[in-house]
C-alpha cells in the first residue's frame, strides 16, 4: 500500500514539473510570476472578472492565443480581479480586462479593454 502511494506521489510531482515547464494560460501564482520574471521569461498577467462582459469576450480569444504556436514561450496568467487585490495595487491595475505584459522582468505593454483578437496578439506579441 505504501509503494502503491509513493508511485502516486512521484507520478504527480513529475505531472506538476512538466506541466509548468510549458508555457500557456493558468491561474496567477506569485511565486511562479516572480520566478519567471527572474528569469527575464515572456509574461502577461491578464486581469479577469466573472462579471465582467468585456472578460467574457476577451476569454476565448486568450485562451486560442495560449496555445497558439508563436505564443509558446509566454506564460498568460490569469489573475482574478477581485481576489488579486495586492498585484493590482502594485501594477497599478484600476479596471477589469487589463493585460500587464512583461518582458525581461520588465513591463512593455499594457492595455485595457481589448476585444479585437488582433489587437490581444499585437500586445501579446510584444512578450516576444
Amino acid at each position: 500500500m505504501l509503494n502503491v502511494f509513493f508511485r502516486y506521489l512521484l507520478a504527480t510531482s513529475l505531472l506538476l514539473v512538466v506541466s509548468a515547464a510549458f508555457a500557456g494560460e493558468q491561474p496567477f501564482n506569485q511565486a511562479q510570476f516572480d520566478r519567471l520574471n527572474a528569469d527575464g521569461k515572456p509574461a502577461v498577467v491578464y486581469f479577469h472578472a466573472t462579471w465582467c462582459p468585456t472578460c467574457k469576450v476577451q476569454q476565448p480569444i486568450v485562451a486560442r492565443l495560449a496555445t497558439s504556436p508563436e505564443m509558446k514561450d509566454v506564460t498568460i496568467f490569469v489573475a482574478d480581479y477581485d481576489k488579486e487585490v495586492a498585484l493590482k495595487r502594485t501594477l497599478k491595475v484600476t479596471q477589469q480586462s487589463t493585460f500587464v505584459v512583461f518582458k525581461g522582468g520588465h513591463e512593455v505593454a499594457r492595455s485595457t479593454g481589448q476585444t479585437r483578437e488582433q489587437d490581444i496578439k499585437n500586445t501579446f506579441a510584444k512578450a516576444l
